[in-house]
């Protein structure tokens, strides 16, 4: 097999399988070639990763290593995004009348979410989550692709206990952005005690559903190690929880006029 197809096969195995560890004999045998020659591809493949800024893959010597591809994204890409996000919120159509926003084509669109989930990945990677967790509805693809770019299961909080979903846990908790109390379930079976989740949701505004999400993991002892968020309101600005990462700020709309303001998180 030429060099130039080699490589392709393995960017494109490693890169559908992110994160995913694979043993040097597998691609030493699948290519029939020598472990020398895959460390040459593998320089080739990284400094492609590096020049376009998707990511980067990582080399773990010793028993039980091997080779993964990590997503990430440059920075030139994250400004991108949030200026086409930006661009796409800034249309007063969305406004909807109550504080409210109509976001759903945003989060259901395909290369947006990607992208967003890169974010989260090159933040998130090496925190050692079991889980990626989040609450019907609109957080479910950022949330499926953040957990399928970092190989570990997504977990739904739903908003009513399915009977499909066996024994449950259910937990009350105050919702800012409807003012007032809701209430979300999780199967007893989804998680294990004792793990850590990173938590992804679409919106918040004062935090209390990313709270609920967070008390309800602890009845199963498990650690929220990362929260990422796409959009967060500005106000108010003392929010439920801490250490979340955003990224766009809605800044709501000033006196005299209708258009909501967005902010880009310039610390991505």
């Amino acid at each position: 097999m030429k060099k130039n197809k080699r490589i392709g096969m393995l960017v494109d195995e490693l890169t559908s399988n992110p994160c995913k560890l694979f043993d040097s004999k597998h691609f030493c045998e699948k290519f029939d070639i020598a472990k020398s020659s895959l460390s040459e591809d593998l320089a080739i493949a990284g400094e492609m990763f590096e020049e376009t800024g998707t990511g980067r893959i990582e080399s773990i010597s010793g028993v039980g290593g091997g080779i993964r591809y990590i997503p990430g994204i440059s920075k030139e890409g994250i400004r991108e995004l949030q200026a086409e996000m930006i661009e796409a919120l800034s249309d007063e159509s969305r406004d909807l009348g109550g504080g409210y926003l109509y976001t759903s084509d945003i989060m259901f669109n395909g290369s947006l979410v990607e992208r967003m989930a890169r974010i989260f990945v090159q933040k998130f990677y090496g925190l050692g989550a079991n889980y990626v967790v989040t609450v019907e509805t609109k957080g479910i693809p950022l949330a499926a692709q953040v957990a399928f770019m970092l190989n570990v299961p997504l977990v739904v909080i739903r908003r009513e206990a399915k009977y499909s979903e066996g024994s449950t846990v259910s937990i009350n908790y105050f919702s800012g952005s409807s003012d007032r109390i809701q209430k979300m379930s999780i199967a007893k079976r989804a998680v294990e005690p004792g793990t850590k989740a990173i938590v992804i949701d679409d919106y918040m505004r004062g935090g209390g559903s990313l709270k609920g999400i967070e008390e309800i993991l602890h009845e199963f002892d498990v650690e929220v190690v990362g929260m990422g968020v796409a959009m967060v309101a500005v106000k108010p600005e003392k929010k439920r929880v801490e250490n979340y990462i955003p990224i766009l700020y809605i800044e709501g709309n000033k006196e005299g006029e209708k258009k909501t303001k967005f902010s880009a998180n310039e610390e991505l």
